[in-house]
């Protein structure tokens, strides 16, 4: 009798982590400063950095191993409700009432963990304040400014890569050396933005790629094992962004936008041509398109500016994403768009999108489009 009690007494505790879960979200969310200094910048930074070194002994995605696992025992655990409900058609209705119950205290014990995990960084102070630097409104001759000065730049390092029998920019290295060395662009930015430092797991490839891409999904940071996970069929010029993009959420910049601005700035810290174009190439994709949303004409004046090379590759990318196409890839871009609206912070003054907005903050700092 006692041992029930107790077995319902953890149940009820279980249960009770939503509600807490949910309590600490809506705090942390009126106080960024005080999520950045103890949250990010304390608790986050001491554990995930222990769970992505631990996790990161391993050459295989251990993320990808558990979702695998949770995938295979959720259907397990539904074939075996069907057959109880089946065989014991009494007991319906307290087989269906338990089935509920377990699976809302493994959504609470799941979405807790989150948010103490990582979840709080979306609300933790912006990184244009933490870099001091002034986001506001930009007219869009600015925008066009900014787009031609990453034209310029792609163009530039096009001519240094390497390219496959279709002229299409293929890594000089191999995909692994990617993951290998992508550390190097956070060590070289952490001199400048000391929260991009730490020690961490190195970026690793996922296996079912391929399923990936059916999703649209490129990459996947997952914070109960502290893995920056890759999708590596993407196309070549791509990958070195995309894993930098993982690597900054491993940091704790939660934000897809401000990830994307730190994968451009660390791409472009970075020694090897082969990262400085993927991180022009994201820079000047989200730049144009929202130069395209604006004053499409003078969009599609500047894109007469790619050179062949950047032609090619645009459209190498363009190609590799429309062969995956289709309902699966609508339903995961609907559910990643929920994610996001149910985190993002709002914008305030900005126009163009957070990282548009901080590449034209950095670039009318200094005229350059390679920050700092």
């Amino acid at each position: 009798m006692k041992m029930e009690k107790n077995y319902h007494t953890l149940k009820l505790c279980l249960l009770l982590l939503l509600p807490a879960g949910i309590i600490l979200s809506h705090k942390a969310q009126s106080s960024p400063a005080w999520v950045e200094k103890n949250y990010t910048q304390g608790f986050f930074v001491t554990v995930n950095q222990f769970l992505s070194r631990a996790t990161g002994l391993l050459p295989f995605s251990v993320a990808e191993i558990l979702v695998i696992v949770l995938g295979v025992a959720l259907a397990i655990s539904i074939c075996r409700l069907v057959i109880r409900i089946i065989k014991w058609q009494a007991k319906r209705k307290q087989l269906l009432v338990n089935f509920l119950l377990n699976t809302l205290i493994i959504i609470s014990i799941l979405y807790f963990s989150f948010n103490l995990l990582w979840g709080l960084n979306y609300y933790r102070q912006p990184f244009a304040a933490l870099a001091g630097l002034e986001i506001k409104p930009a007219a869009v001759a600015e925008l066009e400014e900014l787009c031609r000065s990453l034209i310029i730049q792609a163009n530039s390092l096009r001519t240094k890569l390497e390219e496959d029998p279709l002229g299409v920019m293929q890594l000089r290295a191999g995909r692994e050396n990617v993951f290998n060395t992508a550390e190097i662009g956070y060590t070289r930015a952490a001199k400048f933005y000391p929260q991009l430092g730490g020690t961490y797991g190195q970026p690793k490839g996922v296996q079912f790629s391929k399923f990936m891409s059916y999703t649209g999904i490129t990459g996947i940071y997952f914070p109960f094992t502290g893995e920056a996970n890759v999708n590596i069929s993407i196309p070549d010029c791509m990958l070195p962004a995309t894993t930098c993009h993982e690597m900054a959420h491993q940091r704790g910049f939660a934000r897809e936008d401000e990830a994307n601005y730190l994968a451009y700035l660390t791409c472009m810290l970075h020694p090897d041509p082969d990262f400085q174009y993927s991180g022009t190439l994201l820079a000047l994709i989200n730049a144009i398109n929202a130069l395209y949303r604006h004053a499409p004409e003078r969009a599609l004046l500047l894109q007469e500016e790619y050179s062949e090379g950047l032609q090619r590759d645009l459209l190498h990318r363009r190609k590799f994403w429309q062969q995956y196409e289709g309902p699966l890839e609508e339903i995961s871009r609907e559910i990643n768009d929920s994610y996001l609206k149910a985190n993002r912070q709002a914008d305030g003054v900005q126009s163009y999108g957070r990282m548009v907005d901080l590449l034209l903050a950095a670039y009318k700092e200094n005229q350059k489009g390679a920050i700092p």
